[in-house]
């Protein structure tokens, strides 16, 4: 007879690819902190200011741990959700636990430009050809990884868009390609505002501050048309046909 033991655990470890903000501090003076912060927070989407944040303090900075500690209790204190300290030759193990906070190494990680409106770029080569109509942004090339769209109406986009490279509009979205990176619509607020898709490949979906990431999307509708809205607070997804 074979015995069959069943193995009860209280955790278990699971590899998972989180996105996080790293806030890099230039300044430790809580005051310019407070008053610059609380400005930026003021207009960012909800879900950028619910997002894990690693403080990075630059290497010019002198990281005197009275004046580190005001400045993390000035972002607790606007709602910053502080979750480590960059890891550099100024910050130890023990200074990241006098102010309540682990360690992390940025080694390897990618930096995603993030603006709230897009600017000139100095090469017309390196940014998507886009056709401005009234409220509606078109992209006609594809957008790839590092480069961010904003839109303040709807954005249409008619070219893959890559991992790493992000949308964002006021209004609704629509790709009719392939979607790798990041579209974030109703980024005002706008719950009405709708994502609709071609191919669904994308690491964050977000609608109005509420928000999916690459692990939670269905099975169902992934590399499948489909069509993003919200009822109530909860994302709905809805096959094309």
């Amino acid at each position: 007879m074979t015995a069959v033991v069943e193995e009860n655990t209280v955790l278990e470890f699971k590899g998972r690819m989180l996105m996080m903000t790293v806030l890099q501090l230039k300044n430790l003076d809580a005051n310019l902190l407070h008053q610059d912060v609380s400005q930026r927070l003021d207009s960012a989407a909800q879900w950028l200011q619910d997002a894990p944040v690693v403080i990075d303090i630059g290497p010019e900075v002198d990281a005197d741990p009275v004046a580190l500690m005001a400045a993390v209790d000035t972002l607790r204190g606007l709602g910053v959700n502080l979750v480590a300290l960059a890891r550099n030759p100024n910050i130890d193990n023990d200074t990241a636990s006098m102010v309540g906070l682990g360690t992390l190494s940025l080694a390897g990680g990618r930096d995603i430009p993030r603006r709230q409106e897009p600017e000139p770029q100095a090469d017309p080569a390196e940014v998507p050809t886009a056709t401005q109509r009234v409220d509606t942004l078109v992209i006609e090339q594809p957008v790839r990884s590092g480069q961010q769209v904003y839109s303040r109406g709807d954005l249409i986009v008619l070219a893959p868009v890559s991992t790493g490279a992000e949308l964002m509009a006021e209004g609704n979205i629509h790709i009719y390609n392939n979607l790798r990176g990041r579209a974030m619509a109703g980024v005002r607020g706008d719950t009405s505002a709708r994502i609709f898709c071609q191919q669904l490949n994308a690491e964050l979906v977000s609608i109005a501050g509420h928000y999916r990431v690459a692990e939670d999307l269905p099975e169902a509708h992934r590399n499948q048309p489909v069509h993003l809205s919200l009822q109530g607070e909860a994302m709905h997804f809805t096959a094309l046909k």
